[in-house]
């Protein structure tokens, strides 16, 4: 079974910035691509970051130029941060794992931004 965990949400205040980690029991290389997603209450899950097996990144609109997705390839752990982060940016961030064509989720981490 492959495990992916994030970590790192909580309650913050709007500006400040939060660094999300997602870590997998399996080896980072292992994984064509990797990504952060979000879903907010009564919204449909959509892609933050993601970065492949090569190091691309891709950002939405909505955090392009404050967000950075990164790899500690030693630690099999991504990580997400966002600079400057707004209410309605409050939601449950997952991360995705995806090797072979099959994709693998983890539970979410909560993230409430105050205003």
């Amino acid at each position: 079974v492959q495990l992916v965990v994030e970590s790192g949400g909580g309650l913050v205040q709007a500006g400040v910035s939060l660094k999300l980690s997602c870590a997998t029991s399996a080896n980072i290389f292992s994984y064509n691509f990797m990504g952060w997603y979000r879903q907010a209450p009564g919204k449909q899950r959509e892609l933050v970051a993601s970065i492949t097996l090569n190091g691309s990144t891709r950002y939405a609109d909505s955090v392009e130029g404050r967000s950075t997705i990164s790899r500690d390839n030693f630690k099999n752990t991504v990580y997400l941060q966002i600079d400057s982060l707004k209410p309605e940016e409050t939601a449950v961030y997952y991360c995705a794992a995806e090797r072979a064509g099959m994709r693998n989720w983890g539970q979410g981490t909560q993230v409430t931004v105050s205003s």
